[in-house]
Formats: structure tokens, C-alpha cells, sequence
């Protein structure tokens, strides 16, 4: 029971209950060897309330988001191309950080139960099928690493960085007390997290498999969630404006763009698509 209580207490804090509503919105993302210029802003949620946690299909051509419905939360997809909304799940439990399997067949998504019961589930996206990906593990956030190995965020105090593999069924911890962003660095076989260990954040990269860590920056003060472009660029926003930062290269945050010109500012969750040509942000809900 002080499990239960545990993860109701820590996914309210986690994802958005009674904080200020969100919308999501998808811009061109133009990134040169010297120049990024974002352009061309849709509200792909347009939806009363809180919508969040986008994440790019891999191969680019729709967004997976959580989105506010008969004040509940499930799971939307929208189409690029089309620029259409489809709702994929109808339960009576809330979802939340939808991704894309490796293998492209499923989606996974943390579902929050009315009795507080969190764990992550895998879903068809025809709705037909559904059921629990790792039993007994109250998950946060997760990152597919493989198609048979994904890292996930364990609710806990503190929280945990662990490891599962599917294929020979084990699981294993790597790293502890971390923050929510969990991403597959591009054309590594590593991972970045946030690390909370020390009295600042602190972005590192890790292996899934000996744990090795490697300091890469701080983060931007009071940012909890960052994203890669193909090439290894960190991107993160605050406020109205967006930062880039690539290990090696720049030696502090560089700001590339502001969305006050678009009447947008609270910037939190941010995703860029697999091929670099789209960025989604999450910001505040404006009142129109």
C-alpha cells in the first residue's frame, strides 16, 4: 500500500495534476553547421488542458502524445502529413509518455491506475491489444535501447536508473537519484541522464551495461528535460527561449531562438524528430 500511495504521490508532482495547462506545438527545426531557425508553429494538441510528453515515431511521420479527455488522460497520435489527431487508447486508467517500440509494431506508455497502481504497458496501435511490458516495477519514465532492452526511471526515494532485458528477462539497476529525462544518445549505444546526486544537476552520458558514466554539462538552471539532434546537439528551453549546447564543441549554453513572437512561453518537455526536421515543444496554454 505505501507503494501505491508512493507512486499516486510522485506521478501527480511528475505529470502536470494541478499545474498549468500545456499545449504542444510542432515547428520546422533548421539546424546548418553554424545556425538553427525553428519555423512555422502548429498546435498539434489544440485541446483544453494538459497535453504532454510528445515523442517522434521513428520514421518521423507523427508525433505520440498524452492529451486530457473525459478528465482523464490517454494517448494521441498525430499525423504529420495529414495534420490529423487519432486517439489510440480508451481506458479507464490515465496514460502517460507514449513511445514507439523499436520494432515499430507497438507503443509503450506508463498507465496509471485509480488505485494508484503505475506500471508500463505496451499497446497495439489498432487498440486491440494490450498488456503489462514489465511486471512489479513502478516506472516513471522509460527509453527503448533496443528491441529487446529499455531503461527506465523508478519511482523510488531516490529514484533509480534500471535496465531491462527482455529476451533473458532481467533487470538490473545502473545509477540512482536522476532526474525525468532519460534519452538514447544518436548513433551511440549510450544514454543521457540528469543526475541529481550532487548539490546541481549535472548531464552525463551512460552505459546501459557497465554503467559508465561520463560528464558531459550542466543543465540549464530550473530545466528538467532536454533532446538530441541527429548530429549530438543538446537542446533545451526555458521560459520562451530555446538553448543549444554540443559537447566538445560549446563551452556554455548558446540561445538559438525565442517563441515571444509566437505568444509562447512556460517551455518544458521538448522532442526532435529522428531525421532533425522537426522540433515539438510543450508550453503553457494560451488563452486566445
Amino acid at each position: 500500500m505505501k507503494i501505491k500511495i508512493l507512486c499516486l504521490l510522485l506521478t501527480m508532482a511528475t505529470y502536470g495534476f494541478g499545474q498549468t495547462d500545456t499545449d504542444i506545438y510542432l515547428f520546422d527545426f533548421i539546424h546548418g553547421d553554424s545556425i538553427i531557425v525553428i519555423d512555422n508553429p502548429i498546435n498539434i494538441s489544440n485541446n483544453k488542458g494538459y497535453d504532454n510528453q510528445p515523442s517522434f515515431l521513428n520514421d518521423g511521420s507523427g508525433v505520440l502524445y498524452s492529451s486530457t479527455r473525459n478528465e482523464q488522460t490517454d494517448i494521441a497520435l498525430y499525423d504529420i502529413k495529414n495534420n490529423v489527431n487519432v486517439w489510440l487508447t480508451e481506458t479507464e486508467a490515465s496514460e502517460y509518455s507514449p513511445i514507439q517500440t523499436p520494432d515499430k509494431k507497438y507503443f509503450t506508455a506508463i498507465r496509471l491506475e485509480e488505485d494508484g497502481n503505475q506500471l508500463l504497458w505496451k499497446y497495439k496501435f489498432n487498440g486491440k491489444k494490450q498488456e503489462v511490458l514489465i511486471e512489479n516495477l513502478p516506472v516513471g519514465y522509460h527509453v527503448w535501447i533496443s528491441k529487446k532492452m529499455l531503461a527506465s526511471f523508478v519511482i523510488g526515494d531516490p529514484s533509480s536508473l534500471e535496465v531491462s532485458n527482455l529476451k533473458y528477462k532481467i533487470k538490473y539497476p545502473i545509477d540512482k537519484n536522476i532526474g525525468r529525462s532519460i534519452l538514447k544518445i544518436p548513433n551511440t549505444e549510450l544514454l543521457s541522464i540528469i543526475s541529481l546526486e550532487h548539490e546541481d544537476p549535472e548531464i552525463y552520458s551512460i552505459d546501459p551495461i557497465t554503467s559508465e558514466k561520463v560528464y558531459l554539462a550542466d543543465p540549464l538552471e530550473d530545466a528538467q528535460d532536454l533532446a538530441w539532434t541527429p548530429d549530438g546537439t543538446m537542446i533545451m528551453g526555458k521560459d520562451d527561449k530555446l538553448y543549444k549546447l554540443k559537447p566538445g564543441v560549446d563551452k556554455t549554453w548558446v540561445e538559438f531562438a525565442s517563441l515571444s513572437a509566437y505568444g509562447l512561453n512556460g517551455i518544458t518537455r521538448i522532442a526532435i524528430s529522428p531525421f532533425g526536421n522537426k522540433l515539438a515543444v510543450v508550453v503553457n496554454e494560451t488563452t486566445e
